[in-house]
Formats: C-alpha cells, sequence, structure tokens
C-alpha cells in the first residue's frame, strides 16, 4: 500500500471509532433516558392516583372575649361623728305634766316629750322622737277676770337624748293653753257680803222699813255677787299633752353616736 492509501484507512478508521463513540453515548443516554422513565413512572402514576386534595382543617372557635373585672367600688364616707340643726328648725313637743298660773311660780322646772323626730338638712334624725326637754316657768299670771289676760310663759333650756344632755338655745313660739275659772272664792265671797251690807244700808234709808231693808240686802247680794263674779280671777293652764311648738334661734349641733 501507498502511503496515501494509508492515510486515507487510519482517516477511515477514526471516523468509525467517532461513529461508534457516538452511537454509543446516544444508545447510553437512550438508555439512560429510558430508566429514568420507567422509574419516575409509577411515581408519576401513583401520585396521579391518589392527587385528592387534603382535608380543610376547621376553623379554631374564636376566643372567648375576656370580660373585664368591674372597677372597684369606691369606699363608702365615713359614718359622721355629729350631726347639726341649723338655728330656724322647728321642734313640736309635747307637756309632761298640767301647769297652772294658780300654783306655778317662776323659775319652776318644766319637762316635755318631743312628738316628732326633728332631721338636719339631709334628713338625718338628730333629735329623735320621745327625747326630752326641760326649762323652766318664767311668767305665771292669773287673769284678772274674765275679760282680761293673763300670763304662762315657759322657757325651754335643753334636751336630752341617747343618755347625754345638750343646751338649747330656743324660743317656745306656741302653746296650747286653756282658761279656767276659779269659781266663788272666800274673797268673792266677802265681795258679797259686802254687797249685801250696802244694800240693806240702802233700803233702810229708801224704804225707811223693815221690808225695804230686806229688799236692800238682796239688791245689795245681787250686786255683789255680779261683782265677784266679774272680778273672779281665771287661770291660764297647759294640760298635760298639750303642743308645744319650739324654734332653734342657734344651731344645735349633737353626737351621732
Amino acid at each position: 500500500m501507498t502511503g496515501n492509501q494509508w492515510i486515507r484507512l487510519s482517516a477511515a478508521l477514526s471516523l468509525a471509532a467517532v461513529l461508534g463513540c457516538a452511537k454509543g453515548e446516544q444508545a447510553d443516554q437512550s438508555a439512560d433516558s429510558t430508566a429514568r422513565n420507567l422509574t419516575l413512572a409509577p411515581t408519576a402514576s401513583t401520585s396521579a392516583m391518589t392527587d385528592v386534595p387534603e382535608p380543610t382543617p376547621a376553623p379554631e372557635p374564636a376566643p372567648k372575649p375576656v370580660r373585664k373585672a368591674p372597677p372597684p367600688r369606691p369606699a363608702p364616707p365615713p359614718a359622721p361623728t355629729s350631726y347639726t340643726l341649723r338655728a330656724g328648725t322647728e321642734i313640736e313637743a309635747a307637756s309632761d305634766d298640767s301647769v297652772s298660773t294658780r300654783t306655778a311660780k317662776p323659775g319652776d322646772p318644766f319637762t316635755a316629750t318631743v312628738s316628732e323626730n326633728v332631721r338636719d338638712a339631709s334628713g338625718h334624725v338628730v333629735i329623735p322622737s320621745g327625747s326630752q326637754v326641760s326649762g323652766t316657768i318664767v311668767r305665771a299670771d292669773p287673769a284678772p277676770n274674765p275679760r282680761a289676760t293673763g300670763a304662762l310663759e315657759i322657757s325651754i333650756s335643753s334636751v336630752n337624748m341617747r343618755g347625754r344632755t345638750y343646751t338649747i338655745d330656743g324660743t317656745v313660739d306656741s302653746k296650747d293653753t286653756v282658761m279656767q275659772g276659779r269659781g266663788v272664792t272666800k274673797a268673792d265671797a266677802a265681795k258679797v257680803g259686802g254687797g249685801a251690807a250696802i244694800g240693806g244700808i240702802a233700803g233702810r234709808v229708801i224704804g225707811g222699813n223693815k221690808k225695804g231693808t230686806i229688799i236692800g240686802g238682796l239688791a245689795g247680794a245681787a250686786a255683789g255677787a255680779a261683782a265677784a263674779t266679774r272680778s273672779r280671777d281665771v287661770d291660764i293652764v297647759l294640760p298635760a299633752g298639750a303642743a308645744i311648738h319650739v324654734t332653734l334661734a342657734s344651731a344645735l349641733t349633737v353626737s351621732a353616736r
């Protein structure tokens, strides 16, 4: 063989070798692709068969609202230690005993019982019903006759309640008094006797005889009796249980306990 022939033969062998390698690589790639397809096919097929959506989880329950604790109540104010009645407060009371100008004298003691609860401006009972007020007789003048007026004046100076006594500056505005006649007294009888004597003298002068004296005596006795009726004393009486109205002239402060 010539040199050219050897060169051509070598080139042909080289090309054949290259082509053989290329076909081998293609065969290997094909085999590898087939292997991959065989490997992945079951997985893909299984995935397709079991491609079911997962169940939706149940929603979580809404949280319960948290209740806020109520704000603490404010502490109650401390209980008052005293109560005060302002000036002008009215007190209703009832006389414990009967008082008469016939026997009473200025300076004699006097008591009455509070008949209604006395409250302050806030409604607290300051002087409870049943408390006792004390005072004195200031004036006790009987009326000299039914047409005249006498005087029975009393003053209130203190009140006792819950075992304590408090001084009161109050004015007795009114009281339920009555007028009571004493009837014919010994002094009135003397007046009647004097009238009879005067009448007898007048009858003797006028009539000049015994009959005139008797007539004059009877007339004089009648005149004397009439004078006694007009001059008899009339007492002012405050009966037991009679209403007494008192008004405070100044404020009164008492303990609440």
